[in-house]
């Protein structure tokens, strides 16, 4: 029985999502996404999420009365601006900070509290590096060993084709012997027995 609440709880566990990756990079003076979905099997009402910047300095808060209804807003930093939806498939509840600067560098953490599951929290977290140019990634290393596997596979092919031929031709020439000799040894037979004959056929000299 115990075991049977323990599989539903999890089943209805509130999950918090950041996506994929967690690490985003951004130009500095830009505004940049930090994403954030959650989601629960027996939905939510007055739903609670907030953000926070290096876990303690909260940087958005906000509230969702029900699945019908978007979020509303209880406080924000303002340079952060709510970009989600709750009212669509996803819950989406991601946040856009406008002009990053440098100081604005590190983990920022997405935190739900679902009230209908008996006050359950979750979080997530996702790391923000600000640079000041992008880095072109140089693929160049990536092509080259692309190139060799991809000649290396080629060569492969055409040595077993090659094989393949090779064997081709010794076969028919093998098989080209044993023609030959089946050949040569009906006619080796042949002429034995006809000039067998021959000498039978010759009369007995005259007396």
């Amino acid at each position: 029985m115990l075991e049977g609440l323990h599989v539903l709880a999890i089943a209805f566990a509130l999950e918090v999502s950041v996506g994929k990756t967690n690490t985003v990079t951004a130009l500095n003076n830009s505004n940049v996404l930090l994403p954030c979905t959650f989601a629960t099997c027996i939905g939510f009402q007055d739903l609670v999420f907030k953000w926070y910047f290096n876990t303690t300095e909260l940087i958005y808060h906000g509230k969702i009365k029900a699945k019908t209804t978007e979020p509303t807003l209880v406080w924000h930093n303002p340079r952060v601006e709510f970009v989600g939806s709750t009212t669509k498939k996803d819950n989406n509840i991601s946040i856009v900070l406008n002009g990053v600067e440098f100081s604005d560098a590190g983990k920022y953490t997405c935190y739900v509290k679902n009230p209908k599951e008996r006050n359950a929290e979750q979080n997530a977290t996702i790391f923000l590096t600000v640079v000041h140019k992008m880095v072109e990634t140089d693929n160049t290393v990536t092509i080259i060993i692309l190139s060799v596997v991809g000649g290396l596979i080629g060569l492969l092919i055409l040595f077993m084709l090659i094989k393949r031929v090779v064997l081709f031709i010794i076969k028919k020439m093998q098989d080209g012997k044993k023609e030959c000799l089946v050949s040569s040894s009906g006619n080796d037979n042949t002429e034995n027995g006809l000039a067998g004959s021959k000498a039978e056929q010759k009369a007995p000299p005259k007396a």
